[in-house]
Order: C-alpha cells, then structure tokens, then sequence
C-alpha cells in the first residue's frame, strides 16, 4: 500500500517508524507524470532498499521564465497508481509552501560554478540553482540511504553528485539506465507534446547520438564529430541547441586522450524541447 503524504509531519513520523526499525530507505525525487522511466528507478533502488519513497513535486525554482512551468503535466491520481503497482511504500507530495516556507523569492539559493553553466546550464541559466535547491530539500526531509536519478538527464545527475560531495550530503547516489521506447527514443513527459509524424522524427536524436559514438571511436576529432551531428540534426529537420562529445565530468576531451565519453545532444521539434546521451568509452 502506498501512503499518500502531503504534510512534513507525517513524513517525518513515517521516516521515525521506519528507521526505527532498522530499514534502509531510497527516495526517488521526480516531478510526476510518471512513465516507465520512473518506475525503472523505483524498481533499481528496491535493490538496494527496505523501503521506497518518491517524490511527486513541480519545482518553480528550476523554470525559467519563458519556460513550461504553468503547463507542465501534473496526473497525481495516475502517478499515485502507478506507484501502487511498483509497490511504492510513500508518495511525498508536498505544496510549494511546504518546500519553501518563506516564499521563492525569499528561499535559499545553491549555485554550483562551471559545472552548472554549461550546456544546459548556459542556455537555461538558474536551471540548476532550482534543482540543487529542490534536490538539497528532499535529501534533508527524507535522509534517504540512497537517492536515484535518471541517466537522462545526465548535466542534472553530474551536478547533483558534486553537490552531494561538496556539501558531504550522507547519501549514495544511484544512476538509473536510461528507458527507450522501441524506436529508441528516451523516455520522457515531454514527448506526450510530440505530434504522431514528430514522435517517429525524434528518433533521429538517438541516430545522431549514435553516429557521433562510432565516429568518436573511429578516431574522428571531437569538434568534428559535434559539426556531424548538427548537420545530422539540421537534415532532419530539428532546431539544435547543442550536440557535445565529453568527458564524464563534462570537461571537453584533449585531442588523442582515450577514456569514457559521453555525447550529448538538445534539440526541438516545433515546441518541444528534447536531451539525450549516450555514454560509450574511447579505447
């Protein structure tokens, strides 16, 4: 059974039951709307867990102000059901005024310099302010054993591990696969927005991510591989924010170095907005 909580109080009552008896507890935060992504999370951290809370919470922090704040999907009663079927033992499901009791404006703020200004960071700027801001909060209400975060949205899980380690948050950190619809597109609420003949061209992101993986280990310069890949997008018909070949640290790789790589790409089609990577190593 899964309890549906909304006040703090209660989680924390849950929480004292529960450690008190010697369970270790996940937390897997998300913004709801859940699809099989989320439940692939929720599944993974069972491994490693007594008990399993997730998180259901839109965060205004982390929108900017052109951005999809107001509109996001919000299917709590779906969402709730979906974690009945996982087996979920909690579903924190806090208010706004709950998360920041002295307003946004008025909230304590976390920046994390360089990693959090690139990419992502430099075309949504504050982004991942909101998400340390929110994250930092739901690791604190719920002092979870381990917290588990998509591979997805790979910036968001490099910039959360540094902020755990920087902070000495007690937590571990586990980075669930990425999920793919058969085609090979990611799995994400935003696709829900993608035309039928737009949801079939979206594969092309994983094609590219692909390309750019062989040709990065066929030896082709990095900056090379990037310029593929944005001809590859731009054939295809998206509008590119960025197509990066990096190091796991997200640093840009030396000419010749070996080692881990990860290609990164954010692209839209008409009004949606969609990332995806791919990890894969250089011999």
């Amino acid at each position: 059974m899964t309890e549906n909580i909304t006040e703090l109080s209660q989680l924390r009552r849950l929480l004292e039951v529960w450690r008190r008896d010697g369970l270790r507890v996940g937390l897997v935060p998300t913004m709801g709307n859940l699809h099989a992504g989320h439940f692939s999370l929720v599944r993974q951290i069972r491994e490693r867990v007594d008990r399993v809370v997730v998180s259901i919470f839109v965060n205004p922090t982390q929108f900017g102000a052109h951005e999809d704040f107001g509109c996001y999907p919000r299917t709590p009663e779906a969402d709730v059901a979906g974690l009945v079927q996982q087996g979920c033992e909690a579903a924190w499901m806090p208010s706004i005024e709950t998360m920041y009791p002295f307003g946004i404006e008025q909230a304590v703020r976390m920046h994390l310099p360089g990693i959090s200004d690139i990419l992502e960071g430099a075309l949504r700027p504050g982004h991942f302010d909101g998400v340390c801001s929110v994250v930092t909060r739901l690791l604190h209400q719920v002092r979870p054993d381990v917290a588990a975060f998509g591979r997805k949205d790979y910036q968001q899980l490099a910039v959360i591990r540094r902020m755990v380690d920087d902070m000495a948050i007690p937590v571990e950190i586990l980075a669930g696969d990425i999920v793919r619809e058969d085609n090979g597109l990611a799995m994400s609420s935003r696709n829900q927005y993608l035309s039928a003949e737009e949801r079939e061209r979206a594969t092309g992101i994983f094609h590219s991510l692909c390309g750019m993986r062989d040709a990065a280990m066929a030896g082709m310069d990095s900056t090379e591989v990037e310029s593929a890949a944005q001809r590859s997008l731009h054939h295809a018909g998206f509008g590119i924010d960025y197509a990066a070949l990096r190091k796991p640290d997200l640093t840009v790789p030396e000419a010749g170095e070996s080692g881990p790589r990860v290609a990164l790409i954010a692209a839209r089609l008409g009004n949606t907005r969609l990332i995806d990577n791919l990890e894969f190593s250089i011999c």
